[in-house]
């Protein structure tokens, strides 16, 4: 640092920047004298250097940034720490606080219907974009209702851009615009945009209108056109079931390959068909190959009920997930399965090596829970068949019995006991380092304690899980009536509060009595949850499909949620509404509190979404948070921000680390303070985002 008023001598100045403030002095010398320097009276801070070139303080060397006043120079890695913008006590809900309140109107939703939500960014502008579906998928009439929104987020509300951004264009000839089921977001040409999945069914002809599944390509604007049409992820011969979409890098070569669990389908004489989920690999371009036999996937159909029992036979796709459960870096495949089905885990082999079947030995295929005794259809069976195994002291059943309702020998196997898994959601619950999941289930009175029933799986770090109950969790729900229906088909997992331990969001739906339920986690040294009751702002009957996101920037996450109209009982609590109508529901809860916000860019070799990147944030009170970039996941398709969000609780920075999904596992590591979101670009030094 050059003294106030005087002379600098070498000797005074750090080794690292003495030949280039030679060279620079010398020049300045022959039209400066001392008394005259451009740095004279400049008093620099400490690891800072005055450049006479320009009289600045610059950080760490004499060409290294200008911090300024409101930031720290952080010498080591020539960056600039910018003071926080918000330094307070910190929030956390209480019970008695309002969490939330409704800004559908102010905000441009009114009259947009759906069930399926995901969030995007599809201009790069930095506000969370958002695409609603509504149904199943159908060909999207000019005159008809609408089914599917794509939405631009201005700032200060949403408006319409599905008809001029081309993300309904068709590829065969026609009015109208091209059916959309499941939706993902990820960056497959790795050009800084973010491209679409966009696959349909095609089993029904009259209903996909001869479309197919498809890539869309982004040219950065938030405009779309069709992919390659040879692509093989098009499928045009064979019947494509797709049942959820994770974008994921499998074998780190820094472009982004595609995980899609097939659903079951009716062929045209009626029957059932199951088939393989579908690993493909992305070239760069747009196109998708089928990896999935030589990544070692390949699944059998159900000829044998050991092979079923064993999840090696085909899934009935509902939802999927792409998340790193041991720790190795390289993301595990979930696919969870409709209609008293396994669900499938398969752990990646280290390397990108293909994928092994750990769905039974994980703990994820089904709980250990293998009571049939009080299933009401068992009852009825034993009711009438006094002989056979177990049925001898069974009571009488509780239900009008009907012929059929009960396979002895199939019944009471440990498929036939698992659940209607409706979605899977990744995240440490727990705040140990681990990636934690969350299911969510369809569960009927009348099946009895066997059914499984969503809950929190705790992960021991390997990938291994186990199942406390939901008693234990705290998410226990209060039926008040012998007969009742979960129709638990979305969720989310998010930190509402800003006090940096994740909360759950569970969505009920198309049965009576069910309604969104939102859990606080109590933070404490044993995991556990608080519900907070609808009167704290979150009350929405028959809540199916969700979005998260910071919409307004305001520095908490908002809660946008669909509404399913299927099963309405006017006479029932938690009823319907007029219409599919989405909700906004804007966060008050986490107003003023700390946080920080990460939107990551992957350099050479990681793909340029990040998506796979996994963020560690460490606070003063070494309490330390694990995020993953998501790529989608979730019952036909729902997907995260990609922008990640961490509240601070009652701290004002944090250490983060970044492990990047290329193929070396490269880490980076930096401070960061509170109140800001920050670019992060591989191998360079964060900087704000606009």
């Amino acid at each position: 640092m050059i003294p106030a008023g005087g002379c600098a001598t070498f000797s005074a100045m750090p080794m690292v920047a003495v030949r280039r403030l030679a060279s620079i002095l010398v020049l300045a010398s022959l039209s400066l004298s001392c008394e005259r320097a451009p740095c004279s009276g400049v008093v620099c801070g400490a690891s800072e250097l005055c450049n006479p070139t320009d009289g600045e303080c610059h950080c760490g060397e004499l060409d290294g940034p200008v911090c300024g006043a409101a930031a720290t120079c952080l010498a080591a890695s020539l960056s600039c720490l910018p003071d926080p913008a918000r330094c307070g006590s910190g929030t956390r809900w209480f019970p008695g606080a309002m969490a939330f309140e409704e800004v559908t109107d102010a905000w441009g939703l009114r009259g947009v219907e759906g069930t399926r939500l995901t969030v995007t960014d599809i201009d790069g502008d930095g506000w969370a974009d958002l695409e609603v579906r509504r149904g199943a998928a159908e060909v999207e009439a000019q005159d008809g209702p609408r089914r599917v929104w794509l939405l631009r987020n201005t700032g200060a509300g949403f408006e319409d851009v599905t008809a001029s951004s081309g993300f309904l264009t068709r590829r065969q000839p026609g009015g109208g615009g091209r059916p959309v089921d499941v939706v993902a977001w990820g960056d497959v040409d790795n050009d800084g945009d973010l491209d679409a999945f966009s696959a349909i069914p095609t089993s029904d002809p009259e209903r996909s209108g001869g479309e197919t599944t498809e890539i869309l390509l982004n040219d950065g604007t938030g405009r779309f056109t069709l992919g390659p049409a040879g692509s093989p992820i098009r499928r045009t011969d064979s019947v494509d079931a797709p049942a959820a979409a994770s974008f994921v890098d499998v074998d780190h070569d820094g472009v982004l390959d595609l995980w899609v669990p097939q659903a079951a389908y009716t062929g045209t004489l009626g029957q059932l068909y199951l088939q393989n989920d579908r690993l493909w690999r992305g070239d760069g371009s747009g196109r998708f190959d089928d990896v999935t036999a030589e990544r070692g996937l390949l699944t059998t159909g159900w000829d044998s009920m050991d092979d079923i029992d064993a999840a090696r036979a085909h899934t009935q796709g509902w939802a999927g997930a792409a998340c790193d459960l041991n720790g190795d870096g390289w993301a595990e495949l979930l696919a969870a399965s409709y209609g008293r089905a396994p669900n499938h885990l398969w752990l990646a082999r280290a390397g990108g090596l293909g994928f092994d079947n750990r769905s039974v030995a994980s703990g994820y295929a089904f709980d250990q829970n293998l009571t049939w005794e009080d299933n009401e259809n068992a009852r009825c069976f034993c009711q009438a068949n006094r002989a056979a195994e177990g049925c001898g002291t069974l009571p009488a059943p509780r239900i009008a019995c009907t012929e059929g309702g009960w396979v002895h020998e199939r019944d009471r196997r440990p498929f036939r006991l698992g659940g209607v898994s409706a979605a899977t959601f990744c995240g440490d619950l727990d705040n140990d380092g681990d990636i934690d999941l969350l299911t969510s289930e369809i569960r009927h009175w009348w099946a009895g304690s066997g059914a499984d029933a969503g809950e929190v799986l705790l992960n021991d770090g390997s990938g291994t899980f186990t199942r406390p109950g939901r008693d234990a969790m705290g998410l226990a729900i209060d039926h008040r009536t012998v007969a009742w229906d979960e129709g638990h088909l979305s969720g989310a997992i998010f930190d509402f509060d800003n006090d940096g331990w994740l909360d759950v969001y569970i969505g009920g739906t198309d049965y009576p009595r069910n309604r969104g339920r939102l859990y606080r986690n109590q933070a404490g040294a044993v995991l556990g949850f608080t519900e907070v009751f609808p009167s704290a702002g979150l009350d929405h009957n028959r809540s199916h499909g969700i979005a998260i996101a910071d919409f307004d920037r305001d520095g908490d996450l908002d809660v946008i949620v669909g509404h399913s109209r299927a099963r309405c009982a006017p006479s029932e609590p938690n009823d319907c509404y007029e219409t599919s109508q989405i909700r906004f529901f804007r966060n008050v809860a986490g107003d003023g509190g700390n946080f920080v916000q990460l939107r990551l860019e992957g350099g050479p070799g990681t793909n340029r979404a990040a998506i796979g990147a996994r963020a560690r944030v460490t606070t003063p009170d070494g309490v330390v948070q694990t995020r993953e970039v998501d790529g989608g996941h979730g019952h036909f398709g729902a997907q995260e921000d990609l922008v990640l969000h961490f509240g601070l609780g009652a701290h004002c920075e944090a250490e983060v680390e970044i492990r990047w999904p290329d193929a070396a596992l490269s880490t980076q590591r930096f401070r960061v303070t509170s109140g800001h979101r920050f670019h992060v670009v591989q191998g360079r030094s964060p900087a704000l985002a606009p």
